[in-house]
């Protein structure tokens, strides 16, 4: 059986930065945000090439180890063979290890790539089968689903354990969109150093008390109704208490910041795994909440991605 045929052309992707969590919905809530990495690829006589501008561009490897690389690699298994060489360049804007998405928008990247220099790509890789195998290479749907679908999503899986062949057969991830209110305005504020997600995801406990377990479950139902229709709810919205608190330890600086900005009652929480916080804000306080930024903190307002990831012409900026 003869392998894909692939395009010359090289095709540009481009891909939003995330934040998951937003308080309540651990592992099920993401929302993607106006700051981007894009990725030029071209399939090549033989060979790989790989480019890095900016974030990483000093701690990456331009190899077959590269994330964005291993997904296409992924991808391109997916769709039936693999090209006899590759160039990618990389220009990224998304910082590492700070809870914004960049390994989710390394794999949105690769995987959108991968299907748009194969000659009918994206029918073959459609977009269920994207997300699914997003999913699996990342771990869990939360920040592939906002990085592919943009805007406020809420991914879940089929399996309720975390069964590990539902996530090793490519099945099993399902999102839906849901429109961020216009008056919504994220502010970031990004430390100077990272945190590991395994050592987030490693302070966390195997189990929680009931009670708390239901504060999430209501909080995270009320978060829907804010985010999209009544963002005068998000500050209650945002309460949680299944991962947050656990993971101050890796984090006292964010922890802090947090709960300062939420006793101004600010919405405020830590995004993905940290140590980025994220503050839902308005136009009428965005710019008092920057305020709050104080040394060895980079604070940006961003807008709402409501596109996701998306394949550009070279030439736009």
């Amino acid at each position: 059986m003869a392998g894909p045929a692939f395009r010359a052309a090289a095709v540009r992707v481009r891909v939003p930065a995330t934040s998951a969590n937003l308080g309540p919905g651990f592992d099920t809530f993401g929302l993607a945000l106006g700051l981007y990495d894009d990725i030029v690829v071209r399939v090549a006589d033989a060979g790989l090439h790989v480019d890095i501008a900016g974030e990483g561009a000093d701690t990456l490897a331009r190899d077959e180890r590269h994330l964005v690389v291993r997904s296409m690699r992924a991808a391109f298994d997916r769709l039936g063979g693999q090209p006899r060489g590759l160039e990618v360049v990389c220009a990224n804007r998304i910082p590492h290890g700070r809870g914004l998405g960049s390994s989710s928008a390394a794999i949105c990247a690769g995987i959108m790539a991968a299907r748009a220099v194969t000659v009918g790509g994206t029918e073959a890789l459609d977009q269920a089968a994207t997300l699914a195998l997003a999913s699996e290479l990342e771990g869990h749907p939360d920040n592939v689903a906002a990085c592919l679908l943009g805007g406020f999503t809420i991914a879940w899986t089929d399996s309720f354990d975390g069964d590990a062949a539902v996530h090793a057969a490519g099945a099993g991830a399902h999102a839906v969109t849901v429109a961020p209110h216009r008056d919504v305005v994220p502010v970031v504020f990004i430390p100077a150093d990272p945190v590991l997600t395994e050592v987030a995801r490693g302070l966390l406990p195997a189990t929680v008390p009931h009670a708390d377990a239901a504060a999430n479950v209501a909080r995270a139902a009320l978060f829907v109704e804010a985010i999209s229709r009544r963002p005068e709810l998000l500050p209650p919205a945002t309460e949680d208490r299944l991962h947050q608190d656990y993971r101050t330890p890796a984090m006292p600086q964010s922890a802090a910041l947090v709960a300062g900005l939420r006793a101004e009652g600010i919405a405020a929480v830590i995004s993905g795994a940290g140590p980025t916080v994220l503050a839902l804000t308005d136009e009428s306080t965005a710019d008092k909440v920057l305020s709050f930024a104080g040394e060895g903190w980079a604070a940006h307002r961003l807008a709402l991605d409501t596109e996701g990831a998306a394949i550009l012409p070279l030439t736009q900026q």
